[in-house]
């Protein structure tokens, strides 16, 4: 379908071109510049077309990369679900906050390329590639002459970089028939089609990569999940309450309610299920229920209405932690876990905690913390927030929750994890963004200023 409506974008841009050369024909008279004098593109309209396609080519500039080019490399990086976006500028574009300005206008998070005239540079988010990679990605092509070359060539490196996050969903987003006949379709579809067959299958290989990591994470999920609920399921059979019996009120009614339609729901969710990110949710759920259950088993003794805390850190099946203490993990720093009534006794006995152990990629048993990154949207469910990156600290989960690339995969909103706190590519954050990723002179892929091209007034406020 993409490439359908690759081709479909391509004959309209073959049909706009001769108006848009009128249009710039009639802007150079009226310009009151020199001969050839080009003014400046406005970010908010280069913005506006990186948000509907990850290729923007100036008119001004369409001597750089033709229409046909411009639409395989969209294609090829629509393929690849990636948040890579290419703008070709005039080379007298003023380069002044050029990449800041733009990743503002554009407001989502990705890999911006761009090229003025014969000079190249990039920056991008942090949760999508880091400072030092995407520096070495600009200087591995910075020699290409011909921008066709140069272009595809930074796009297919970046592409085998295992850029983090996902494109944006408006390129993908279907329109209705542009009444395009077929043939000139099949016509566009034969220039498209002719070249980058090698780095359409990098794009295609990275895809089912990805999906493939996506599956085989659910599926050791399920089973874990399995075994909450099941667990949940256990506590509601051993309930001796009954709404009817006797000193039974509405207040308790809806406490076992609560519980009951928890338990139905999680069920639900972990069976609609299609990626890891969305087991977040079920364990959340389980958690509601069984916080549920402790208030209404206040109600029946008559105590207070206990406040709401996390669940105990070594198996959330516990139930809810009555406090927190100080304890250290077998390799790593000491750090306050909330835990529940038998698992404080026991540290306090100086014995070893009932730890939730789970399967590995290699077939054994680990705590869940050391078991792979598949697991953080279960405990995101249980911990999240603010909360989960202090618990994880020094552990293999929490190092793999703050990499760039964790929340591509397993979603992101897990607290401070640095990428996983941000925003995963495709995500729309407006102007919150980090500037110092955006930040550094233009050309060269120097990031501490000017870059090789002179440090004239066209850089400024640390460009």
């Amino acid at each position: 379908m993409k490439g359908v409506q690759g081709r479909r974008r391509l004959l309209l841009r073959l049909l706009i071109a001769p108006l848009a050369a009128i249009a710039l024909a009639a802007l150079a008279v009226l310009s009151a510049g020199a001969p050839g004098a080009h003014a400046a593109t406005d970010l908010t309209t280069v913005a506006e077309a990186l948000r509907e396609s990850p290729v923007y080519v100036d008119p001004a500039a369409s001597d750089q990369l033709s229409s046909a080019d411009a639409e395989a490399l969209a294609d090829k990086i629509e393929d690849a679900d990636e948040p890579i976006f290419v703008a070709v500028l005039p080379a007298d574009q003023p380069t002044a906050n050029l990449f800041q300005n733009l990743r503002t206008e554009t407001g989502v998070t990705g890999l911006y390329a761009i090229r003025l005239g014969d000079r190249f540079d990039a920056r991008a988010d942090s949760s999508v590639l880091s400072q030092q990679a995407v520096s070495n990605l600009v200087s591995a092509v910075q020699g290409a002459g011909d921008p066709k070359a140069q272009l595809n060539d930074f796009v297919d490196d970046a592409l085998r970089s295992n850029p983090g996050g996902t494109a944006p969903s408006s390129w993908s987003d279907g329109g209705g028939d542009t009444g395009v006949d077929a043939g000139a379709l099949a016509a566009a579809g034969a220039v498209v089609a002719a070249g980058g067959v090698g780095a359409y299958a990098l794009v295609r290989r990275n895809r089912r990569r990805k999906e493939e990591e996506r599956r085989e994470a659910l599926a050791k999920l399920a089973v874990v999940v399995d075994e909450d609920i099941t667990a949940f399921g256990e506590e509601l059979d051993r309930l001796d309450f009954h709404p009817a019996e006797a000193g039974a009120d509405d207040v308790m009614r809806a406490d076992y309610e609560r519980a009951l339609d928890a338990y139905e729901k999680a069920k639900s969710l972990m069976a609609a299920a299609t990626r890891p990110e969305e087991v977040r949710s079920v364990t959340q759920t389980l958690e509601d229920g069984r916080f549920s259950l402790t208030q209404l088993a206040a109600r029946r003794q008559g105590l207070p209405l206990p406040e709401r805390r996390a669940p105990c850190f070594f198996d959330p099946r516990h139930g809810p932690s009555v406090a927190d203490v100080l304890w250290t993990p077998g390799v790593g720093t000491e750090r306050e876990v909330p835990v529940c009534a038998a698992d404080r006794a026991r540290l306090a006995d100086g014995r070893d905690p009932m730890i939730r152990e789970v399967d590995t990629v290699s077939g054994g048993r680990r705590p869940y913390w050391d078991a792979g990154p598949a697991y953080g949207p279960w405990a995101g469910g249980y911990y999240g927030g603010a909360l989960l990156p202090g618990l994880l600290v020094g552990t293999m989960l929490g190092s793999m929750m703050a990499t760039p690339s964790y929340a591509a995969m397993y979603g992101s909103g897990y607290g401070d994890f640095g990428a996983a706190s941000g925003y995963g590519g495709g995500d729309v954050s407006g102007g919150d963004f980090n500037s110092d990723d955006f930040s550094g002179g233009f050309g060269g892929g120097d990031y501490g200023g000017g870059g090789g091209f002179g440090g004239g007034g066209d850089f400024s406020g640390g460009f």
